[in-house]
């Protein structure tokens, strides 16, 4: 059931009810919920039209709240976080047995991101363990949603809450998603950030 925002507690009340929200980014709008929760996981796939062969990805407001996720970082992967987190690039790496399956489609890695943007990361704030489960917020093969009206037009109605964006507005480019395989950078989504 869809909720109108009233205020940040209701994001909370949400998620642990396993419900799904939408949120700004620095990129393009965003789907999540709880990593814990399956229900809401399979929601997010069902809202989308997702493919289930297709992963979810961890975000936070600080790298270091990601970190009981995935394995230890290589120094490469640090360099790279270090230089671009927060922002548009997602760093896919080997998950510890604290990232659920349901939120990797069964792969042994996660995608983790730190988005730069002042209205998610107070989102975050009232996010339980301050981790979300996430995706764009549009159904699978259609343009990303790049305003909070067409988050609404999108997946407004199957949502359970969708916050205001506060002001805050997306660049309207997806990140760029990479893997680091022996110290080599593979890039597997050439998106906001060019390496």
């Amino acid at each position: 059931m869809t909720t109108e925002f009233k205020n940040f507690e209701q994001i909370r009340t949400v998620l642990e009810n396993d419900g799904v929200i939408a949120f700004v980014t620095d990129t393009v709008w965003g789907l999540g919920c709880l990593p814990s929760s399956e229900k809401a996981v399979k929601k997010i796939y069902e809202i989308k039209k997702r493919e289930n062969n297709k992963p979810l990805i961890l975000m936070s407001n600080e790298t270091y709240r990601l970190l009981d996720y995935i394995n230890p970082l290589s120094k490469t992967e640090c360099r790279l976080i270090k230089r671009y987190f927060p922002g548009a690039l997602t760093v896919v790496t080997g998950k510890t047995e604290k990232t659920p399956d349901y939120v990797t489609s069964g792969l042994k890695t996660a995608g983790i991101r730190v988005p730069d943007n002042e209205t998610f990361k107070k989102i975050c704030e009232y996010v339980p363990n301050y981790v979300l489960a996430t995706t764009s917020a549009n159904l699978s093969h259609q343009p990303s949603a790049v305003t909070y009206e067409q988050a609404v037009k999108n997946i407004g109605k199957q949502a359970d809450l969708v916050v205001p964006d506060f002001g805050e507005t997306c660049k309207g480019l997806e990140s760029t998603v990479i893997n680091v395989i022996e110290d080599k950078i593979v890039i597997l989504r050439q998106g906001a950030v060019t390496l």
